[in-house]
């Protein structure tokens, strides 16, 4: 028997009056290819291509290695390469595709194996394109598992294809490489996956767990909303506003007077200083207050996913698009955009950005019309965009369509005013969501508190109550509370100090704080080893606490 010898009504036994279709001892079973292209469908768009991949493939596999061995037994094959060559051409005989070029070589020894193997009119590419849409990447994966399992199966050894041309991406033929595992070397390391049997359940368990995160999220987006709009309110509420300094009362005021507008604003500030509490303040004061606000971090994602994040795809774009997804320029549809750490996004995504605003409207990735936009965009950073603009490391225009206005936040260090009611609001708060009941903080803890030069700004101050909170064993922070950074004058400045010599008295509250401190408080210790009375550290201590009020009103 040769391979060409073989005909589909010699192979098939129909038995219509059973309801069976026999290939040997096998049945068989005949579908609408459409049935298939929907199976692939589901698969991709419930457990994800890589997982859909991997079933797809095993089953190829277990179907060509099954093949092979009911061929073995159906014939007497002129040659073993006659019964190697059946394969193909039962796969063209059963509608699958047709190999239209085959090389095979070391097949009648154990010498190297190697073939090459094109197809045309493949169902697989047919009802990817059909279904999905094009690829990425290659996408007969029922094919290359088939051609595994059958050659598998003929050379006694593990043998795998890979396809490297697929019509889903755009060549003329689909072509897959096959060789036995241990010539492939790591060249085959990334595919080797997809031929073990991995468990459904697994994944599912994996999407399910991503799904819970995904719904987290959201919620803490939600919670982090409300705490900044309550936030927000706090530092500038009428009756009692957390913010003192005239720098932030400015910053407040430029703000209410922007919001009404339209108008594209740049926040600019160190790190921690409150940009994105400032965005949300214009967000909430805006006539788009009861439209989203949707906030991106440009540098943390790489430039195609941040491409995706911004403005959408459509199914087919990418290898994993399978549907067609909004981006976040039109998630904030009658909201408010922040771009944060604007400065980081790569090149291409500031022209689409440019564009984006220019014109209102976005392409989503893979598409061939644009998307009208209504959104107004806010965006951040804590770099310098001039230097960056000089430095040709960010777009000149787009700078320019940015800055219409630019609000600026000053550190800390520079409103010290601001410390002690900010260190009070951040006290309040953990004290309530750790249910503590701390309602003050000690004269010697606010004394390091307004001395620290805060390099993290408002973050740090808050991170660091937070943790004086969880720490606190009494009904008021303690200087023990506080990190070592305060505690050991490590970025301490007093107001209106210089880093060099210090007044006097500065220098033996100094001196009488890291005593008490060393002493974890003990005030006996503490004047023993300073060489002073009780009653005379008492006294300065009383002394630093009134100073500390006086600051504070």
């Amino acid at each position: 028997m040769r391979a060409s010898d073989l005909k589909v009504l010699e192979l098939l036994d129909f038995r219509a009056d059973e309801g069976v279709i026999a290939f040997h001892d096998q049945r068989m079973l005949l579908y609408d290819a459409d049935v298939i292209g929907i199976l692939r469908r589901e698969l991709v768009e419930t457990v994800g291509p890589k997982a859909a991949r991997g079933l797809l493939t095993r089953f190829g596999y277990a179907d060509g290695y099954r093949d092979a061995q009911t061929l073995k037994k159906l014939f007497h094959w002129e040659s073993p390469e006659e019964w190697h060559k059946a394969g193909l051409v039962l796969h063209a005989l059963e509608g699958k595709a047709l190999a239209v070029k085959t090389r095979l070589s070391g097949l009648a020894d154990d010498g190297p194996f190697e073939a090459e193997i094109r197809w045309e009119n493949c169902y697989e590419t047919e009802q990817h394109l059909r279904h999905l849409g094009p690829a990425t990447e290659p996408v007969c994966w029922k094919l290359a598992g088939y051609v595994s399992g059958y050659f598998s199966a003929c050379l006694g050894d593990e043998i795998y294809f890979v396809e490297t041309d697929c019509c889903a991406t755009g060549h003329g033929c689909c072509r897959a490489v096959g060789k036995r595992r241990a010539d492939w070397g790591a060249e085959l390391e990334p595919h080797l996956e997809y031929f073990k049997a991995a468990s459904v359940q697994d994944e599912i368990a994996r999407l399910e767990q991503a799904l819970r995160a995904q719904r987290q999220a959201a919620s803490r987006q939600k919670r982090e909303a409300e705490r900044w709009k309550s936030l927000a309110q706090r530092l500038q509420g009428p009756h009692a506003p957390v913010v003192r300094s005239r720098a932030m009362r400015d910053v407040f005021e430029l703000a209410e007077r922007v919001a009404p507008a339209d108008t594209t604003v740049l926040l600019t500030g160190e790190s921690g200083t409150g940009k994105e509490l400032v965005a949300r303040l214009l967000h909430e004061r805006s006539r788009r207050a009861k439209g989203p606000f949707v906030a991106v971090n440009c540098g943390a994602l790489p430039e195609p996913l941040l491409e995706s994040e911004l403005f959408g795809h459509v199914r087919g774009a990418f290898t994993g698009a399978v549907a067609d997804k909004k981006g976040l320029f039109e998630e904030a549809s009658h909201g408010t955009l922040l771009l944060d750490e604007i400065a980081e996004a790569p090149p291409a995504i500031q022209v689409k950005l440019l564009r984006a605003l220019q014109e209102r409207e976005i392409r989503r990735v893979g598409a061939t019309t644009s998307v009208a936009v209504d959104v107004r965009v806010l965006a951040a950073t804590n770099r310098n965009l001039e230097q960056a603009v000089a430095r040709r490391e960010f777009r000149r225009d787009l700078y320019y369509r940015l800055n219409v206005v630019n609000v600026v936040l000053p550190p800390l260090r520079e409103r010290r005013e601001d410390i002690v009611p900010l260190a009070r609001l951040f006290l309040e708060r953990y004290a309530a969501a750790q249910g503590k009941e701390i309602r003050a903080m000690s004269a010697e803890a606010l004394d390091l508190l307004t001395g620290y030069a805060w390099p993290g700004n408002v973050r740090e101050l808050e991170n660091v109550l937070e943790r004086a909170v969880v720490l606190a064993t009494r009904d008021r922070i303690t200087v023990a509370d506080l990190p070592p950074a305060l505690r050991g004058g490590g970025g301490l400045l007093a107001p209106g100090e210089s880093a060099g010599a210090l007044p006097l008295r500065a220098l033996e509250r100094r001196a009488i704080l890291a005593a008490l401190e060393q002493h974890h408080g003990n005030r006996t210790r503490t004047a023993k080893d300073l060489g002073i009375s009780l009653h005379t550290l008492w006294r300065k201590l009383k002394a630093y606490e009134r100073d500390a009020g006086t600051r504070r009103r």
